[in-house]
């Protein structure tokens, strides 16, 4: 009998919460089995904690079955409002460059989205979970990784995405990892209120320096059940249970919603890190979420990146385990996510430094600018209120083609989507794929592997060599009744574009020769020698 390989071990994934769920139901879709190992002996379903779940978050999730159920289930809102005192300074809609049928934002409880993964994890015979499995130790070979457990007991496995949260320290060290950063002096009082405010319940509401809190801030999130969830920068000394034994607790929830009758539901204190791991790949090991990065959540980029964090790893790992790419596409998954990482931390770490300056100079220069947004767009525009949750452009990854007619032009303005480019994901669009009825969005397609969509005038790329990885080839007018998909591309007649398997551009070409190089690129291979002329 032959030696097992890792291709007969299961995937192993640390953690169950939504990072880990999302990445157990991923790699299960590519037909791979998994373990799930938490450290707790139970779901622990307290408080609304991560609630704000980005468009496009929500399509991953649809992807795995759970993702309109999770927006049916939420509260759907398509504008966040900014205030100066009681003066609202503005207000940013949602772009949306396709026709996603997810709204922007739908805020639901943490809780009632990991209850929906649970019941999709339990319906699916590929991923098996185990409570009480608190992960303390890693080894690795060339043939999988080891993990030690603190009752002794060992799991093997091919690879392992490591995902068990911000309280990950022994399995960083364990990996050899930093986690370098800072903690905020600060603290914020969170509560999740039930009570009727008619008006704001499609609506995200942020305050600068209201009356019921002066010198500092309040965020305000609509959630189900007629529930809000209020956020309020506190000093930070700010004790909660002197706060609710004075009665404090009370007269600052009536002085956000007035005399109406509520009940607090659940409260918190917390203070915010900003940090993020020096290595996202080590050897076997993929680490995701909050185990490899921490920023302050005004702009809900926490758990919105853990999930894009699970799905661009389960992928990757399918294609190694299935031959489909060579191992080396895995250090991309530390280029691209790393990059993303980085990129938040720059976002959010610049909302921090406006809510807490952190000298005097800054102090007086935020109130100069909040003054005159009143009335001066050029000051409005650098009101930092959390620019929010965007996924990340891969234009700089080795998987990108790129393409020196649609160069990327920066990080676009707030509510507004990148124009489609290599790297860009690409905007969600209805298709009618002949023969597949169970297809109805570009998205969809897309997650079957590596897709490639050709303009009318566009050569079709030579048939890819049997054994490798899912490739399909469309024309776009026979996808596109309705021109909406070209539109929403830009796509020129003589043009090809090649997606992949999370939806993102590789390249944009308008030579078939060039459509191997390009998905060679993308999966990591070595590119194809030039043919001498």
């Amino acid at each position: 009998m032959s030696a097992p390989t890792d291709r007969d071990l299961p995937v192993l994934v640390v953690g169950a919460g939504p990072v880990g769920q999302t990445a157990a139901l991923l790699l299960a879709r590519w037909g791979l089995r998994v373990v799930v190992l938490d450290g707790r002996r139970e779901r622990d379903a307290v408080g609304s904690k991560a609630i704000c779940q980005q468009r496009d978050v929500l399509d991953v999730w649809d992807a795995v079955g759970v993702g309109a159920e999770v927006a049916r289930r939420g509260v759907t809102w398509t504008t966040a409002r900014t205030f100066h005192r009681d003066l609202e300074l503005f207000s940013v809609r949602f772009a949306d460059r396709g026709r996603s049928p997810f709204p922007p934002f739908v805020n639901i409880s943490q809780c009632e989205t990991e209850r929906l993964l649970d019941e999709r994890i339990a319906a699916e015979p590929l991923v098996e979970v185990r409570w009480g499995h608190r992960v303390t130790g890693v080894e690795q070979d060339d043939g999988g990784v080891t993990l030690t457990c603190d009752d002794g007991t060992t799991v093997r496995g091919s690879y392992a995405v490591a995902c068990a949260g911000p309280r990950s320290d022994v399995l960083r060290s364990a990996l050899g990892l930093t986690f370098a950063g800072e903690t905020f002096d600060d603290s914020f009082l969170i509560c999740d209120v039930r009570t009727d405010l008619p008006g704001w319940e499609t609506e995200r509401r942020f305050y600068f320096d209201p009356a019921w809190n002066p010198g500092r801030q309040v965020l305000i999130h609509p959630c189900p059940d007629s529930t809000f969830r209020i956020d309020w920068q506190v000093p930070p000394d700010f004790d909660l249970a002197a706060e609710e034994a004075s009665g404090g607790l009370d007269r600052r929830v009536r002085q956000v919603i007035g005399d109406r009758p509520h009940e607090v539901v659940w409260r918190s204190v917390y203070r915010f890190s900003s940090r993020v791991v020096d290595r996202m790949r080590v050897g076997r090991v993929l680490v995701a979420g909050d185990a490899a990065h921490l920023v302050s959540p005004f702009g809900a980029r926490g758990l919105n990146s853990g999930v894009l964090d699970a799905e661009n790893a389960a992928w990757k790992i399918a294609f190694v385990l299935r031959g489909w790419a060579p191992e080396s596409l895995l250090d991309s998954y530390h280029d691209e996510r790393h990059a993303a990482a980085l990129e938040n931390i720059e976002v959010t770490g610049a909302t921090m430094r406006f809510l807490v300056p952190g000298t005097d100079a800054d102090a007086r220069h935020r109130l100069d600018v909040l003054e005159r947004a009143a009335t001066d767009p050029a000051a409005r525009a650098q009101v930092d209120s959390g620019r929010l949750a965007e996924p990340f452009w891969y234009v700089d990854s080795p998987l990108t083609t790129p393409d020196e007619r649609r160069p990327f032009p920066g990080r676009p303005a707030r509510g507004a989507v990148p124009v489609p480019a290599p790297g860009v994901l690409v905007p969600d669009c209805p298709v009618t794929a002949p023969g597949r009825p169970d297809v109805a969005r570009l998205r969809q397609l897309a997650r079957e592997g590596v897709t490639v969509l050709l303009g009318d005038d566009a050569q079709a790329p030579a048939p890819d060599a049997p054994g490798g990885p899912p490739v399909s080839v469309h024309r776009m007018t026979a996808l596109d009744g309705t021109g909406l998909l070209r539109e929403a591309l830009g796509a020129r007649p003589d043009e090809t574009w090649v997606l992949r398997p999370d939806g993102h551009v590789a390249a944009v070409l308008t030579d078939a020769a060039d459509v191997g190089p390009a998905v060679a690129r993308l999966l990591a291979r070595p590119l194809p020698s030039p043919v001498a002329a």
